[in-house]
């Protein structure tokens, strides 16, 4: 985050790929196959990949064949998808879901007073009132250096097979859509001074995985969500994230064994809050559906898709579009 921010310029996002970590999540929790060993191993193959792509000029051909009418489905589904987690998580607590969505509302309207900020405390208080015994744990955190260790010295033949087989494979088409595609898109579309090519992301997105890789870290991706919470909330330049990545290397460093105590202070209603408005900013970005039925077809049937499987929707959508260039598709 302190590269990216710094280099771009502009609110970059850096977070965990989706698909990696969804998966590597549900499998460890019911088999041994996936261990720590093996997402290593996805994040360092996934940067080899991205990093091959991006210096080749590959990631720009594969990005310069999906048409304007797929890349607006996918930014649209990823809001869509964004906005219907959000109502999810703000079922488990109507009322403050409702208050914190007037807050953020009203403080959109200025700079003023950072809405994220107030989020934030609003969520903390209502944790620590929901949970006192959470300020007690965090009263007692103790100040300790954590350094990370060198991870690829364990790495085993097997684990760099289940990881690329059941993780970093997977990946790469999602990455393409969401890390690649749309996020050029929304960035030049908000920042049109600083815009940025399919080559740099997909050169930052292979070197920050196979340092990612070195620490033992999962697989990093830049995505099109991130940007739009970033901006959602009042972000507008790099220092955001500049700042977003002192805060979390302070805590790595210094405070590894609270973090887990400091998470739970944000109940997921708040948060579902932060994630639709997120998902509105995105959505909203994605564009006019086109003049033509059948691009409208592909806008949507993309989108569809994609609030199940971004890879998917991108693969339906490029065939679509190809059968109604070819007059094949008639709606």
């Amino acid at each position: 985050m302190l590269v990216c921010g710094l280099y771009y310029r502009t609110p970059f996002p850096v977070q965990p790929m989706k698909a990696i970590g969804a998966v590597a999540v549900a499998q460890a929790a019911q088999t041994a196959v996936i261990t720590p060993g093996t997402v290593v191993a996805a994040a360092l193959v996934t940067g080899a990949v991205w990093l091959v792509l991006g210096l080749t000029g590959a990631a720009r051909t594969l990005s310069r064949l999906v048409p304007p009418t797929v890349v607006a489905g996918i930014v649209l589904g990823l809001g869509l998808g964004f906005m219907l987690e959000g109502v999810r998580m703000m079922q488990t607590a109507w009322v403050l879901a409702a208050v914190a969505g007037a807050v953020t509302l009203a403080l959109m309207c200025t700079r003023a007073i950072p809405a994220m900020f107030v989020l934030l405390a609003l969520g903390a208080a209502v944790g620590l009132y929901q949970n006192p015994a959470l300020g007690s744990a965090l009263a007692n955190a103790s100040v300790q250096l954590t350094t990370p260790t060198f991870a690829l010295g364990s790495l085993s033949w097997n684990d760099l097979f289940i990881g690329v087989v059941f993780l970093a494979l997977p990946q790469i088409p999602l990455t393409l859509g969401n890390a690649v595609i749309a996020i050029k898109e929304e960035n030049n579309r908000l920042f049109p001074h600083a815009p940025v090519t399919e080559k740099k992301v997909a050169v930052s997105t292979g070197l920050m995985n196979v340092f990612s890789s070195t620490v033992g870290g999962v697989p990093m991706c830049h995505g099109a969500g991130g940007m739009a919470g970033h901006v959602a909330f009042g972000a507008r330049t790099g220092g955001a994230v500049v700042i977003l990545g002192a805060v979390l290397l302070a805590l790595a460093l210094f405070f590894s064994d609270s973090v887990h105590v400091l998470f739970q202070l944000f109940p997921p209603a708040v948060l579902g809050v932060i994630l639709f408005f997120t998902g509105a900013q995105l959505a909203l970005g994605a564009g006019a559906l086109g003049a033509a039925r059948n691009d409208r077809l592909v806008v949507l049937a993309t989108a569809g898709l994609c609030l199940w499987n971004v890879a998917i929707g991108l693969a339906v959508g490029l065939v679509l579009h190809h059968l109604a260039r070819r007059g094949w598709l008639r709606f």
